[in-house]
């Protein structure tokens, strides 16, 4: 499932711009189904503008009925009335996922025999500073099992001791639900943190819920700025 908004807040109309003649959410849909790891893609959108390129490709549209404050309580309307197990939220201005780091989300359910865990989703060591520091991108903090401690535009752990060395992890979007547990998360009214750094993730924490992390070295660009837009049409090249 490809959440898609037309009027994102950083970058408006982001997913219609042109990235090597196609539009970005054309892109990103096309990258999903040549994973051929899915059953079926769909882009859920409230927009006539993207529904229509995605028809255009002859892809998969569902149309949004509410108004909804993440990509994951869209995507949760959209399954409501599927029979699926597992959903893969992958955001619309990912154009370079990848079927290796996709496979290995994939895989967390598959070694779950007991089903105990509800939520799965990606992360891949940075470096450099400004990235680390970089409110547009969201960093993560686990524990020795890899399970999700804290998300945040600050750099987390924060340096104070330069001396220790930490590994810092950016949080990609792509995130892999349990059915039910993607329908329970739509339930929950979103709390102070969440709205706080407008990080969905943050609310499955917030209510005691166990979020499995899991590294990639797959980097991919994602397009949150005009310049991150600009870096992806060159790489594209």
């Amino acid at each position: 499932m490809i959440p898609a908004r037309y009027q994102a807040s950083r970058f408006p109309a982001k997913l219609m711009q042109d990235l090597a003649g196609k539009p970005v959410i054309v892109r990103t849909y096309e990258a999903a189904v040549n994973t051929q790891l899915f059953d079926e893609v769909y882009v859920v959108t409230d927009s006539p503008i993207i529904a229509e390129v995605i028809h255009g490709i002859n892809g998969n549209v569902i149309m949004s009925k509410n108004q909804h404050e993440s990509g994951s309580d869209r995507i949760a309307e959209a399954v409501e009335d599927m029979e699926v197990d597992i959903v893969i939220n992958v955001q619309g201005d990912e154009p370079f996922i990848d079927s290796v780091s996709l496979e290995k989300v994939i895989d967390v359910f598959q070694k779950d025999v007991d089903k105990e865990i509800d939520l799965a989703s990606l992360m891949t060591p940075i470096t450099d500073w400004e990235e680390i520091s970089n409110p547009n991108t969201v960093k993560v903090i686990v524990d020795n099992q890899n399970f999700a401690l804290y998300f945040s535009r600050s750099p987390i752990p924060y340096p104070r001791d330069k001396e220790v060395e930490a590994t810092y992890y950016k949080h990609k979007g792509i995130y892999a639900f349990r059915k039910r547990a993607l329908m329970d998360f739509q339930k929950l009214p979103m709390l102070t943190l969440e709205a706080k750094e407008k990080i969905e993730a943050i609310r499955f924490l917030e209510y005691g819920k166990k979020i499995k992390m899991v590294e990639t070295h797959v980097t991919g660009i994602e397009i949150d700025t005009p310049e991150d837009l600009e870096r992806a049409r060159t790489v594209w090249k």
